[in-house]
Order: C-alpha cells, then structure tokens, then sequence
C-alpha cells in the first residue's frame, strides 16, 4: 500500500487531534466525596487528601483538596500563579498572607487569593490545622 505526503499529512493531523482530546482534563461528574473514603497523601507531619480535579460542564477548570497542617508548619513557600484559590478553615488557626498583608483565622473562616497575588499561610497553633483549598482556572504551569 503506497501513501501520499498528503496522506502522512492527514494522519499525523488525525493522531495529534485525538492525543490532544485524550489529554484533555475530564468534565466533573456529579459525585458524592465521603472524607473517609479519600486517599491520605502524607508529606512529613502533614496530610492531604485530594478531592476533585476537572472541569465544569461549563469547562471551568476546579481543584479541590483538603490539608491538614501540623503546628508551626507552613504547606510551602509563599508564592504566585495564575489561578485563584480560595481556603475554607474547618479546624486550627492559619496566618495567612495575602500581598504582604497577614491575618488570623480560625475555623469557618475563608481566604481569597486573586491571580498573581503572592500568598501563604502557616499554621500559628498549637494544634493541627484543617482546611480546603480550592483553586479555580488553569494555568500554563502550575507551581
């Protein structure tokens, strides 16, 4: 069987669009999500547990996890992206600073942080720290 370049063209056009669509972040089902039932990712004397992570029907991009944060500990280095993020305090006490401006909160409090606004927290309590973080959107690479 002989091909044409116009041929090899075509092809390589069909299997790049179809490894493009594969590599597509999947659309949100709806779906329960019992807190026992998630994976416990353990980094030192922290936890984490992934929750959701996708699109919207809407093709919004979500991520959502849940961290558990020993005192004194801070989850990483402050720093910047693109998307936002939202934390949802259910236990503990976060200093959490946004733009070089700190503030404590505790359980039911929420933090915003807009896109490219240097943000991070740190647990200033003597007991562990449970919050979720939620990040809304994408970026070229998330840090």
């Amino acid at each position: 069987m002989n091909f044409s370049r116009r041929d090899f063209g075509f092809l390589l056009s069909a299997l790049a669009a179809a490894g493009a669509a594969t590599a597509q972040t999947p659309t949100l089902p709806s779906k329960t999500y019992a807190f026992d039932d998630l994976a416990v990712r353990n980094n030192g004397a922290n936890k984490s547990r992934a929750v959701l992570d996708g699109n919207t029907h809407g093709g919004f991009p979500v991520e959502m996890h849940i961290t558990e944060l020993a005192p004194g500990l801070a989850p990483h280095p402050p720093h910047h992206h693109a998307h936002e993020e939202m934390i949802m305090i259910r236990e503990g006490t976060l200093e959490v600073t946004i733009a070089g401006k700190s503030t404590k909160l505790g359980p039911g409090s929420v933090a915003y942080v807009a896109s490219n606004e240097e943000y991070g927290w740190q647990n200033v309590g003597t007991t562990r720290a449970q919050y979720f973080v939620l990040a809304l959107g994408r970026e070229n690479a998330r840090s």
